[in-house]
């Protein structure tokens, strides 16, 4: 995602240094470009500057913090010597990572944007676009109140897509949340796309479980969920009984329509034998829920067999719904074990 968001940026002319610690990849991006495969099948090529993290220099004005959460601390700490005095560290990470940043950086350093897309590393100097280009938004702002350099935050982000200030910025997060807790993770489980959970029966049955719980959890925790480009989740995907319960079931194929190629990130993290970003993201829901009261069985069980992955004792497989579905149908409560 930090590869298609620069190519952006350095297409509209905007100076950025693309910084990760793929060796292989910045050979090929300093040598021959960003190249971006659209979800048309088109694509398109940029000049961009890419270094490794030890080949920075200077102070920067505003970083975009795209890597995953589990190093965030010490991430900051490093970041930190590169930060101008007056600059803005904001993170596109998912979940709600901007509390735990602003103890290394200071809130009025810190912004946070909940970006609404997808994107898939292919091979070295090579990435993909998952999500259709007009679905390319960015939720902007700070739980923090007013910080420094939003506006020109603002004014790079719209070199890619369609920029949001929120005024209920934490309820933009808890939106983003909820539908990652709910895909990302039945993604990475089970190594299926956006698309073909909405579409599988079963599989639908369970993310809509989820994404219930995820949107009782936020309320019960006084936040609001915001819209998602221009659809309210709390309307459209909640329910207490049958009738809203099957409208928002016919309705969850059309929510996720623009993304429907999205293969969670995690599910590489987890092929690959490394621990994911679930605390951060299904893990979140959870701790939350403990603290607020909110019932979310699914969703704990679904962290669970994260956790049974990444232990060697389960694979990633679509089979994996098969184990999630009778908690989703309220028929199994032993969710502690696989």
């Amino acid at each position: 995602m930090g590869t298609v968001l620069g190519a952006f940026v350095a297409r509209a002319g905007i100076q950025i240094d693309l910084v990760t610690r793929n060796a292989q990849h910045v050979a090929v991006l300093s040598s021959a470009g960003a190249r971006v495969i659209l979800p048309s099948g088109g694509q398109f090529v940029q000049k961009v500057n890419a270094m490794l993290p030890e080949q920075m220099s200077g102070l920067y004005d505003v970083i975009f913090l795209m890597t995953k959460q589990r190093e965030n601390a010490r991430i900051a700490d490093f970041l930190s010597s590169y930060l101008a005095p007056d600059g803005v560290l904001c993170t596109t990470q998912n979940g709600l990572p901007e509390y735990g940043l602003a103890k290394s950086l200071g809130g009025e350093r810190v912004l946070g944007c909940a970006v609404s897309w997808g994107a898939t590393y292919i091979s070295p100097g090579c990435v993909q676009l998952t999500s259709s280009p007009d679905a390319m938004t960015f939720s902007l702002g700070s739980p923090f109140g007013d910080v420094k350099k939003l506006t020109a935050v603002r004014e790079i982000l719209s070199s890619a897509g369609k920029v949001t200030v929120e005024e209920n910025f934490i309820g933009a997060r808890w939106s983003k949340l909820i539908i990652n807790s709910a895909f990302s993770t039945l993604s990475a489980v089970t190594s299926l796309t956006f698309g073909k959970i909405a579409s599988g029966l079963k599989s639908r049955a369970v993310v809509q479980a989820m994404l219930n719980e995820g949107i009782s959890c936020a309320l019960l925790c006084g936040v609001t969920p915001q819209k998602i480009q221009g659809k309210d989740i709390v309307k459209w995907l909640s329910y207490s009984g049958p009738v809203k319960k099957a409208v928002s079931y016919l309705l969850i194929p059309f929510a996720v329509k623009k993304h429907a190629g999205i293969v969670s990130g995690m599910y590489y993290d987890l092929i690959a034998g490394r621990r994911c970003d679930a605390d951060f993201v299904c893990g979140e829901v959870v701790k939350h829920a403990e603290s607020s009261g909110a019932n979310v069985p699914v969703t704990r069980a679904a962290l669970n067999l994260i956790r049974a992955v990444e232990r060697g004792e389960l694979c990633v497989s679509p089979d994996n719904i098969s184990l999630l579905l009778p908690v989703a149908r309220g028929k199994c409560e032993n969710f502690d074990n696989f």
